[in-house]
């Protein structure tokens, strides 16, 4: 994992426009090698209950915490890239059991949180056809089988669309537009030759480590230092997950399959507020049902969302004002998680 002075190349800027700097990552990846303890990290994860099941022909990850509070609801809470259960970690037990946390008892929740199919603990799809659809129905029977007939299902990562409602909205899709002029080359590439590009990512932890970090540094709510709301644990535990589960090149492929779709609904008026309430209006006729749509967030780093269908008003999950901390969906429950 060591750095060769005659390959490594010094970016020629003193930001991160040209992506990760080179001490920046240096200094993480000698942490990695000399400081940084996965084992203690699996004693930390063997705290909470996983579990494993088979469904639609794969090994599906998953963690389950049960609230003990009478009435509480199911809530299934899904991942993006370059995500994994340890973005939610440390809002399990919070939303399940609030009251040890000294909050009020309700609301409370039975938490289940499984793996992304090639993310992490749940196998890769070794054919083509697990797009967000079929993930969406996997997640369904999940719920069927855990013995939840209703539940909420809320999301990170894959986007919004619709027109904007706020000045904040507004300042997000401003945001969107130089975003995808200096930082989409990731989404491009892995949704065209990602399995080329994979070969580095599960050949070099050097290069996994830069991929991921940068999107890390840039998804999450921080003035110009990540170490301000992340520790470089919390950092090197996703990075590690993907490199012991070689992962680099089997979560990318989820935009392979999905993220044309994706992006067409970004483009485009008139659809649902979030992918989130289309993915739940596509389950199977009969079964398990989700909740009705009943609430959503604008963080400052993410796409803005659109307005609710008509005749379906959003209801507010407690709050009446946008969200103003954590970067961006893909983030805000790990560096903001209160």
């Amino acid at each position: 994992m060591a750095f060769s002075s005659a390959v490594a190349q010094r970016e020629t800027v003193s930001d991160w426009s040209q992506g990760v700097p080179l001490d920046v990552l240096r200094q993480l990846c000698e942490h990695w090698r000399t400081a940084y303890d996965w084992r203690a990290t699996e004693r930390r994860l063997n705290r909470l209950p996983h579990y494993r099941t088979a469904i639609d022909g794969l090994s599906v990850h998953l963690i389950q915490v049960r609230s003990p509070v009478a009435h509480a609801v199911p809530l299934i809470m899904t991942h993006g890239w370059p995500g994994s259960l340890f973005g939610f970690e440390w809002v399990v037990r919070r939303l399940a059991d609030p009251a040890a946390f000294g909050e009020a008892l309700r609301p409370a929740f039975h938490v289940v949180v499984p793996s992304l199919p090639g993310y992490g603990f749940s196998d890769a799809p070794t054919r083509p056809g697990w797009n967000i659809h079929r993930i969406a129905a996997a997640w369904a029977e999940l719920m069927d089988r855990l013995g939840y007939s209703r539940f909420i299902a809320l999301g990170s990562d894959w986007g919004t669309a619709g027109e904007t409602l706020t000045d904040l909205e507004r300042t997000a899709i401003a945001r969107l537009a130089e975003r995808n002029r200096t930082s989409s080359a990731y989404s491009h590439i892995q949704a065209t030759t990602q399995q080329t590009f994979g070969y580095c990512l599960v050949d070099s932890p050097v290069g996994l480590c830069a991929w991921i970090l940068e999107k890390v540094w840039t998804w999450s709510d921080h003035a110009g230092d990540l170490w301000e709301v992340l520790s470089p644990t919390q950092v090197l535990d996703n990075v590690t997950l993907y490199w012991l589960s070689s992962a680099g090149v089997s979560s990318a492929r989820l935009y392979w399959e999905s993220i044309a779709e994706v992006t067409t609904w970004f483009s485009q008026t008139g659809r649902r507020a979030h992918h989130r309430t289309y993915w739940m209006h596509r389950l199977p006729a009969g079964g398990t049902t989700p909740l009705p749509p009943m609430g959503r967030t604008s963080v400052p780093l993410d796409r803005p969302l659109g307005r609710a269908p008509a005749g379906r008003p959003l209801r507010r999950l407690g709050t009446t004002r946008p969200v103003h901390l954590g970067g961006s969906r893909r983030s805000e429950a790990l560096d903001q998680p209160a």
